[in-house]
């Protein structure tokens, strides 16, 4: 007899069907399977065996063969676990085969017989969605599959209760939908002293979802600002929660199956690999361009970066995806990041503060500022300098207007991107951008000047045009004009390559 039980291999955030077959056949005993498994799926013989053990059961003295079909796809993870011991229970007549056809099932087993968790069951839960079937997914987990619309879930403790419940004699009930998480506390701007030329390039660039650089020596503020970002940004709405959330649960980072409006922060060290960055490693796993996703990635200390890894994100920074090309996959994440870096003037910090003496001169600045490519920084739209912060700046009052009004002119900035088709204006290119952000004669006239005189290139020009119509957007004005080309040039002149 052969009794099969549906499943799912995960593919960056796509999820692939996969049919596991389980024959028990006269012959010596045996447990083996088949189908391109990995270490993890390999194992699942010692744990099915031992949960079955647990339940009072043995296997049978027989051949028993577990083919997982297509068999030349590459299966990995422990979620395969739960739909081996289906298909053996089916097999071996326990359950009836029929009844599993309705559903996909993933989780892992421990050798107790529970069914615990395992990354990536909201994907799962959305390919039940489009195939029409139901889920059996861990008991931890049914919240988060319920958040794909109409799709009947089971989530059991373990092995005995679902049987149960198959054959009838307990019935599981549904699991109610995870909550929305409260958005984590954030720095307010008010506790930002001075730099006022800072806070407007943060309030541009979270307007218009642009990247910005900011150099200053240290103590100036510079990570403060960053982890204001999260409080100016509007937060994320049903389907942007969504597609985060989807990067989270293949990540195994989808805690009780809570979904957060707030947009991710990711700051990872200046020590990151590329695979932790960009993604990658035995078992492709998304990095932190893409647990950023749709929302803000903070580079620290840019330049102590290794430089490989950070020309590894201008084609994420570009193209919104990370491609992760192996040998045995092909994977693609979603990497729409708003990157938000800042680096010291030179490698001991103070170049060309008043008062302080480099003993390298001015070779120290240029030999630490180029360890950036000049690409990378043509990808970053607004550069600016955070002066250090004096003894009198810090006696300052708090100021008068907080992240909370700032916020509000970010969402009406935003609201008029919407009005575009575009969630912010860092999407806007080609004819749309030429429709919106076109300058009047006046702008156009200093843009071309400016363009020529700072080498600008046509990426380095482009930006430019969507800074501008951000400023005008924060202005109110329907018009991109000179003053908002001026402003826009003004953020384009600090760092090395324009």
């Amino acid at each position: 007899m052969v009794a099969l039980v549906r499943t799912v291999a995960y593919l960056g955030l796509e999820a692939r069907r996969v049919e596991v077959q389980c024959q028990v056949a006269s012959g010596l005993p045996r447990f083996s399977i088949v189908g391109l498994p990995d270490k993890a799926v390999s194992e699942s013989r010692e744990r099915v065996q031992a949960a079955l053990s647990a339940m009072g059961l043995a296997l049978p003295p027989k051949r028993i063969t577990i083919n997982m079909s297509p068999a030349d796809l590459p299966k990995d993870g422990s979620h395969f676990d739960l739909p081996i011991a289906l298909a053996l229970l089916a097999a071996m007549g326990v359950t009836d085969a029929e009844q599993l056809g309705d559903w996909i099932a993933v989780g892992e087993l421990s050798l107790d017989g529970r069914i615990v968790a395992s990354p990536g069951v909201l994907i799962a839960a959305l390919h039940a969605s489009e195939a029409e079937a139901g889920l059996i997914c861990p008991a931890e987990q049914g919240a988060e599959a319920k958040w794909a619309s109409g799709v009947p879930v089971l989530a059991p403790r373990d092995l005995s209760a679902l049987l149960a419940h198959l054959k009838g004699s307990q019935v599981l009930g549904e699991p109610a939908r995870g909550d929305v998480a409260e958005a984590p506390p954030v720095t307010d701007l008010k506790q930002v002293k001075g730099q006022e030329t800072a806070k407007r390039a943060l309030e541009i660039a979270a307007a218009g979802g642009h990247n910005l650089l900011m150099v200053g020596p240290p103590g100036s503020g510079k990570s403060l600002l960053a982890s204001c970002m999260s409080g100016i940004l509007p937060e994320l709405s049903p389907s942007e929660a969504l597609e985060v959330s989807m990067v989270q649960s293949v990540a195994g980072m989808l805690e009780a199956g809570r979904i957060s409006r707030a947009r991710p922060f990711r700051a990872p060290h200046h020590s990151a690999s590329m695979a932790a960055l960009t993604g990658g490693g035995l078992k492709v796993r998304p990095g932190e361009v893409s647990l950023a996703h749709l929302g803000v990635l903070f580079l620290d200390e840019l330049p102590e970066f290794q430089r490989s890894v950070l020309d590894s994100l201008r084609q994420p920074l570009e193209t919104g995806k990370v491609d992760v090309a192996r040998a045995n996959a092909h994977v693609s994440f979603p990497a729409r990041v708003q990157l938000i870096a800042a680096m010291n003037p030179c490698r001991c910090g103070h170049a060309g503060e008043p008062g302080h003496t480099c003993a390298r001169g001015p070779r120290c600045a240029t030999e630490y500022q180029a360890r950036l490519s000049g690409p990378l920084l043509d990808r970053i739209d607004l550069h600016v300098e955070v002066a250090a912060v004096s003894a009198m700046d810090l006696g300052l009052p708090p100021s008068a207007e907080g992240s909370e009004d700032v916020a509000r002119r970010v969402a009406g900035a935003r609201s008029m991107c919407e009005a575009r088709g575009v969630r912010s204006n860092a999407e806007l290119e080609g004819e749309t951008l030429e429709r919106f952000a076109a300058p009047d004669d006046a702008g156009r006239t200093l843009l071309m000047q400016a363009a020529e005189k700072l080498r600008l290139s046509a990426r380095g020009y482009t930006r430019m045009l969507r800074v501008a119509r951000t400023i005008a957007d924060l202005a109110g004005s329907d018009n991109v004009g000179r003053e908002h080309i001026a402003e826009a040039l003004s953020y384009r002149q600090t760092v090395g390559v324009r």
